[in-house]
């Protein structure tokens, strides 16, 4: 499979010696970048964490059906997580951190049910967590450092967070109603006084 070009700021990549079954073909464009290629067959395990690899995460990673472990942390990426990473329905363990991430987390990645470890710490993802699914299994410290993000998990909880402009208008209207019997009150007593003083000279 014919990977997305990705630029480096060096032009050699690391890779950890625990990669398995992994046919990875790296040559050199120029100093800053550099292509490469997977034999997504029987690739397993795809460390590239601690590298200086910038770009958006290409859909292409989607192919990689036979991954367990993907390791892109520690990066420059930025852009929105790939929907496609939801095709990797045997993977395993998922590490996203440290990078530059925006958009919301896919929903596509519910479906990865094997997944058992999953970080997208320290980028800047928002919006809820989804809470079906394996990613509601997972506990804060796989969503810190995103401070846009809501969820159970988190101290910034979505219903709270809608909730507040609800309790503000709920509070305007109930005021305005004890505005509105007050000034009712005030007019209708006065009105009774004006009546009890007409007849009390009419008739007095």
């Amino acid at each position: 499979m014919e990977m997305a070009m990705l630029k480096l700021d060096k032009p050699a990549i690391y890779l950890d010696p625990s990669l398995v079954d992994l046919d990875l073909l790296i040559y050199a464009v120029d100093a800053s970048k550099l292509q490469y290629r997977i034999n997504s067959d029987w690739c397993k395990v795809l460390n590239l964490g601690n590298n200086k690899f910038t770009g958006v995460i290409p859909q292409e990673i989607g192919q990689l059906k036979a991954v367990l472990y993907l390791n892109l942390s520690s990066n420059n990426f930025y852009g929105e997580i790939p929907q496609s990473i939801g095709n990797l329905t045997n993977l395993q363990r998922l590490d996203l951190s440290n990078n530059h991430l925006t958009g919301e987390i896919p929903a596509a990645l519910e479906i990865l049910h094997f997944l058992s470890e999953f970080n997208i710490s320290n980028n800047d993802l928002e919006g809820p967590i989804p809470t079906t699914g394996q990613l509601s299994t997972f506990q804060a410290s796989s969503f810190n450092g995103n401070p846009k993000l809501c969820g159970p998990m988190l101290i910034n909880h979505c219903s709270s967070v809608e909730a507040a402009p609800i309790s503000i208008v709920s509070a305007k209207k109930c005021s305005s109603k004890v505005i509105f019997v007050t000034a009712f009150g005030v007019f209708f007593g006065v009105g009774v006084l004006y009546d009890q003083l007409v007849l009390f000279r009419y008739f007095g």
